[in-house]
């Protein structure tokens, strides 16, 4: 009886499979599409002749997204803390009810350095004037436009505008057209181009006493932030808040080119990052105003008594030859600057 049942169970088995096995049999080969060969574009040198064609490319493309009031178009031309800006710069205008700036630019000036066909990331500054579309006047602005890979596009890393009346350096070029351009690390300057944000933000943070007052001029842009944060920190207690302000370096390129003389011309990005938190942190009810410079950054509400909010500022500095020992030595000094709050957060109360 065990061997008949066992049999008769096999045979129930096989019967399907036998079945499934005809039908797959009977069933033509499905055509299975071959994967598509990745395309590489071949690197294009950079010339001075490509720098102006990709500046005007995108003063276009910009101008299309703006105009369309498209964020997300606008953020396909930049990068680094450029694409932080153009963000909240949509989103304020969103908020404000109010139309995208749009903008007219001369003929660039266009300080292109010699960089290998196949390094990466390259790079190109334009000095140009800049104003907005249908009103006179406009200033100066230095636009700093990167490439990171030869399939990546070209991208607006940063812009800053000079202090107005303010001199500013030569920038050679040679009989083709090309910049000089400086490494990072080189020490025939007062300071090294690396460390030129971080002598600024030790300025901003620390105030005239600070030791970087030795090799950095003091005044605009520099302990002007120090003064500004100590007065914001006056108005804070007189509301029962706390106030701390720092001044930070960032993950953001460094451009740097050999300007005349020797100097360098240096651009770069700083975040300057405040905490408002209250006095009294066992009053859960208490929370710290939005202050209106970032209300459009969040959804109108304070979740817990703090508020951090984020600045992502952008300057040009001229870095000054090192003279011999003796000799009288020039200090650093910040020529440019651009920003506004980029971000900002409210933590829900912590347990």
């Amino acid at each position: 009886m065990h061997r008949r049942t066992l049999a008769a169970a096999v045979l129930v088995a096989l019967v399907p499979l036998g079945t499934v096995t005809a039908a797959c049999a009977d069933r033509k080969p499905e055509a299975r599409p071959s994967p598509l060969p990745t395309f590489t574009p071949a690197p294009e040198p950079l010339t001075p002749k490509v720098a102006e064609r990709e500046f005007r490319a995108h003063v276009a493309n910009d101008d299309v997204a703006r105009a369309a009031g498209d964020e997300r178009l606008a953020l396909a031309w930049a990068t680094d803390g450029q694409a932080q800006l153009t963000a909240a710069e949509y989103r304020r205008a969103a908020f404000d009810g109010d139309p995208v700036k749009r903008y007219e630019y001369d003929r660039p000036k266009l300080y292109v350095p010699r960089i290998g066909v196949e390094k990466y990331p390259q790079w190109f500054v334009a000095e140009t004037t800049r104003r907005e579309r249908g009103k006179d006047g406009g200033g100066t602005v230095y636009m700093a436009f990167t490439k990171r890979s030869v399939s990546d596009r070209w991208k607006l890393s940063l812009v800053t505008e000079p202090k107005p009346r303010t001199k500013l350096p030569k920038v050679p070029v040679d009989a083709e057209g090309y910049a000089a351009a400086m490494f990072t690390t080189d020490t025939s300057v007062l300071i090294r181009p690396r460390e030129v944000p971080g002598i600024q933000a030790t300025l901003a943070t620390e105030g005239p006493g600070s030791i970087a007052a030795l090799v950095m001029e003091t005044g605009w842009s520099t302990t002007e932030y120090h003064q500004r944060a100590r007065k914001a920190e006056r108005k804070a207690r007189s509301k029962e808040l706390r106030l701390q302000t720092v001044m930070v370096a960032t993950p953001f390129p460094i451009f740097s080119l050999r300007a005349e003389h020797g100097d360098s011309l240096v651009l770069y990005s700083l975040s300057r990052n405040s905490s408002y938190t209250v006095r009294n942190p066992r009053d859960r009810t208490a929370k710290p105003p939005i202050p209106s410079e970032v209300e459009h950054l969040l959804d109108g509400t304070v979740k817990g008594n703090e508020l951090h909010t984020s600045e992502t500022l952008q300057f040009a500095a001229l870095d000054p030859l090192k003279v011999k020992k003796g000799e009288e030595q020039r200090k650093a000094r910040v020529l440019a600057r651009s920003g506004t709050f980029a971000r900002a957060t409210t933590p829900p109360l912590k347990n």
